[in-house]
């Protein structure tokens, strides 16, 4: 997800209710492109991150501290040394711009008040905090900009500050016309309980309630965006409708684009300059509306997931996402400081099990071309039986054979069918049977040993599939050492001279159903054993996503009935912890655990079970409670 616009507009918003009227009591820069600062304000403590880092630009309240260096670096003993108990004035967002503009007040050498400005600007690699006086003027910044680097705007001490016009885009917010009334100081007081005149206006124009508390003075001309406007740029651009949109105006990201898209009704991937006037029309009224939310401050941070992984967050909500996990939150910090700690764990978790996995599907395709090759030199001996019956029958009608034929017809006697059979003219009758006999004979021992060996392969092929499915769904490091273990106990990873077995820490998924009841869920081979053959007792169940590898989930009864809902929501976890999970629909096994056995020298995770009970079910696991792990 992008950090865009309206999710600044979010933070800016919580950061005003929160912070406003506070004094700065601590700064601190843990890194060289970000800023702790620690906030007094209403008998409460707050701590504000400020990062500018071009991978990841981050401004979000936090209740986790970091620790800085032994020697502050120059810009945070400059912050310090005119912001040290500063108090906040404002906080502002100049209309959907990635910028937040923090006014601050203080008392210098002298005792005399003066103000400040810290703007902390969101824009990727172009990130930056920067310190300016009441005049815009730049004191320093986190990162200097100079004329080689930039040719359209230095950010550097001494130089004006001002946000610069590349893009030459709109404000959408200019399309709710109580905004455009509020930077022409035409607010109401029923919409913000304060009678203002326009020079309280531009004075005030970042602390008054409700509405105003998220928007900077800036436009010289507010008039509200027509249904114009945005007709003659979806006309003029001949690229997608989604596209068209982020690219004509301020603070819309992709995904924000998309969104308006679908509350239109409309493909955001047509062309825009087709649109008809029934979908500009369409399109024109999604959009107001969601402007109209951002005005009102009407957000609803959330976070969007595909099964347990994160894939976007939001501070409006995304109905284009219907069909995935939605978690909504009363802060915009929380979903921030989440989203990005649950992506950073999956990504180190699939970073580190880059290893294991090649070594998995490097052997896993072995397998396969192995088995393939295999199950063609099996078709190639179906004829087996057929060379037999020839050589049975030229033993038995061979006598009357020409010299020199080439063929000879004889009634199969097993079938009663006249059969036609080949020969060779420089072979006698029997030496004709005994070919055929040989042939038999050799596809006979081919047959038995390849049918053996299939079964070996084929175990191997469900085995390394069951590991792959087991990477998938880890998520912690606990996890890879178990599963690197079992890779080592079966030969695929060599253990190093003198290293011992690894302890292993990683326990099985811990859910608790809609009627109370515990369920667990094996992480890899190893749990799914453990719990099937150590854990459960005879009378729990157990739940298997039928000929697929998985997780082997096992209910507890207690001695107790199990209701339907438990049996569903235990086979929904079945069919979410395997190889199946985006199908429609799931088939899973299920049985007593009293009926499940291991055959000896079966591989880990492997069991046999002749009598079950099954059902097709989905694999949405969003109302199941996790209350951890075992």
């Amino acid at each position: 997800m992008a950090f865009d616009g309206i999710t600044i507009a979010n933070i800016t918003k919580e950061l005003h209710d929160t912070l406003l009227g506070g004094r700065i009591y601590k700064i601190a820069q843990p890194e060289s492109d970000e800023l702790m600062l620690t906030i007094k304000n209403n008998s409460s403590q707050y701590r504000l991150l400020l990062s500018a880092n071009a991978s990841l630009p981050l401004v979000y309240l936090t209740e986790t501290n970091k620790p800085s260096p032994m020697t502050a670096p120059g810009f945070c003993m400059l912050l310090r040394k005119h912001l040290q108990n500063a108090r906040i004035i404002g906080i502002s967002q100049p209309g959907l711009e990635r910028i937040i503009h923090l006014e601050l007040e203080h008392l210098n050498e002298l005792g005399d008040l003066c103000r400040k400005k810290l703007i902390i600007e969101i824009m990727g690699k172009h990130s930056n905090i920067i310190f300016c006086d009441g005049q815009d003027k730049i004191i320093d910044s986190i990162k200097h900009i100079s004329g080689m680097v930039s040719s359209v705007r230095e950010v550097l001490p001494g130089r004006d500050y001002f946000i610069p016009q590349t893009q030459n885009k709109w404000n959408p917010l200019r399309f709710c016309a109580q905004y455009a009334n509020m930077m022409t100081g035409k607010v109401s007081e029923d919409l913000t309980n304060t009678p203002l005149n326009k020079q309280a206006k531009v004075e005030n124009a970042a602390i008054y309630p409700p509405l105003a508390s998220v928007f900077a003075k800036l436009d010289e001309s507010a008039e509200t965006l027509s249904y114009v406007n945005l007709r003659e740029h979806m006309h003029e651009k001949p690229m997608a409708v989604y596209k068209a949109l982020y690219t004509s105006y301020t603070g819309l990201s992709p995904i924000i684009a998309q969104e308006i898209c679908y509350r239109a009704g409309i493909d955001g991937d047509l062309p825009a300059n087709v649109l008809e006037e029934n979908s500009l029309h369409a399109l024109y009224d999604a959009l107001t509306d969601m402007m109209s939310q951002i005005v009102s401050g009407s957000f609803a941070p959330t976070i969007i997931y595909d099964g347990r992984e994160p894939i976007e967050f939001a501070s409006l909500p995304l109905t284009l996402y219907a069909d995935k996990t939605v978690k909504s939150y009363d802060s915009v910090s929380v979903v921030l400081e989440q989203y990005y700690a649950e992506r950073s764990t999956v990504t180190r978790i699939r970073q580190k099990s880059v290893d294991l996995r090649k070594i998995v599907q490097t052997a896993l395709e072995r397998n396969v071309k192995k088995y393939d090759l295999q199950m063609k030199q099996m078709k190639d001996t179906d004829k087996r039986e057929q060379y037999k019956v020839y050589g049975e029958l030229l033993n038995t009608y061979g006598y009357n054979i020409e010299p020199g034929a080439k063929s000879m017809e004889a009634l199969n006697y097993y079938t009663n069918e006249t059969v036609t059979i080949p020969l060779d003219d420089t072979l006698t009758p029997q030496e004709n049977a005994k070919k055929y006999f040989d042939k038999y004979g050799k596809m006979k021992r081919t047959y038995e040993a390849l049918s053996e060996l299939t079964i070996q392969v084929k175990e191997e092929i469900e085995h390394l599939e069951s590991i792959l499915a087991a990477l998938d769904i880890a998520l912690q490091e606990e996890d890879l050492v178990e599963i690197k273990e079992e890779l080592i106990e079966s030969g695929y990873i060599r253990r190093k001279g003198g290293t011992k077995k690894t302890k292993i820490t990683s326990k099985p998924f811990h859910y608790i159903s809609s009627d109370g009841f515990h369920m667990y869920v094996g992480k890899n081979n190893y749990q799914n054993d453990e719990l099937t053959f150590k854990f459960a007792t005879g009378n729990d169940w157990w739940f298997h996503a039928k000929q697929k590898a998985g997780s082997h989930v096992i209910v507890k009864t207690e001695g107790k009935e199990l209701p339907d809902r438990t049996f569903e929501e235990a086979a929904r976890l079945a069919a979410y912890y395997s190889k199946g999970r985006e199908q429609n629909k799931v088939e899973i096994d299920y049985i007593q655990k009293k009926h499940v056995k291991k055959p000896a020298g079966a591989k880990p995770g492997f069991v046999v079970y002749y009598t079950n009970y099954s059902m097709a079910i989905d694999s949405d696991i969003s109302g199941i409670e996790q209350i951890g792990q075992q």
